[in-house]
């Protein structure tokens, strides 16, 4: 995870809207594997406040995700 500064700098958007759907700027988007275990799970929509639910196996596939043990 970036630092809020640098996720801010990177992205363009303010901490709490920054979403992996029609980024500014493509940047690759990882999912956690536990997250697969889950029947859907909530993404950021890209306002603060507004969340998307969908499958983890649609986010993989909508974005291109990569999926990996990234969690501790």
């Amino acid at each position: 995870m970036l630092k809020p500064a640098d996720a801010e700098r990177l992205t363009g958007y303010k901490v709490g809207g920054i979403s992996p759907f029609a980024q500014k700027k493509k940047l690759p988007t990882l999912l956690d594997s536990r997250a697969l275990a889950q029947e859907k799970i909530l993404v950021s929509g890209g306002k603060r406040g507004l969340s998307v639910g969908l499958t983890p196996a649609d986010l993989v596939r909508s974005l291109g995700a990569t999926v990996a043990a990234i969690a501790e």
